[in-house]
């Protein structure tokens, strides 16, 4: 059984095909006689191979939006997990260090410090508040410890 080929159906499988630009017998620069046909990211080859996994969307695993809000809610949030207000979610355990959240504070302040005049109305008014609560937050952590 070991030594028996087993034959395939037909149209089953793949194809090899040698993509080198030199020819390995001379090693001189091959003429094809059509350019390849090369997919863009985000599109699909036009001749797919039989039975081969469909291609993924571009956007099927993309990040949200990076911009100045959702970085101010991110330090943000890294502030109520330290402080002990929301659960870590790698571990599913509340934990508390004061002095890694009072850094992430006074990060947010130095931040809305250095972007005084630069920011819109509503992205000034996410800061304020952002700190406002996150102060008085830890100023009741402070309380509890």
């Amino acid at each position: 059984m070991a030594n028996e080929e087993q034959k395939q159906p037909e149209g089953k499988g793949f194809t090899v095909q040698d993509r080198r630009r030199f020819s390995p017998e001379t090693g001189e620069a091959r003429q094809d006689d059509a350019p390849e046909e090369v997919a863009r990211p985000g599109e699909v080859a036009s001749q797919a191979t039989p039975g081969a996994a469909p291609a993924r969307e571009p956007d099927q695993d993309a990040q949200p939006e990076i911009n100045f809000s959702a970085f101010v809610i991110s330090l943000s949030t890294q502030a109520l997990m330290n402080l002990g207000e929301i659960a870590n979610p790698i571990s599913g355990k509340v934990e508390t260090d004061v002095a890694v959240a009072k850094q992430m504070i006074d990060i947010l302040g130095m931040l809305k410090d250095k972007t005084r005049g630069n920011l819109n109305a509503s992205e000034d008014r996410l800061m304020e508040d952002i700190l406002f609560d996150l102060r008085m937050k830890y100023v009741e952590a402070v309380k509890k410890g």
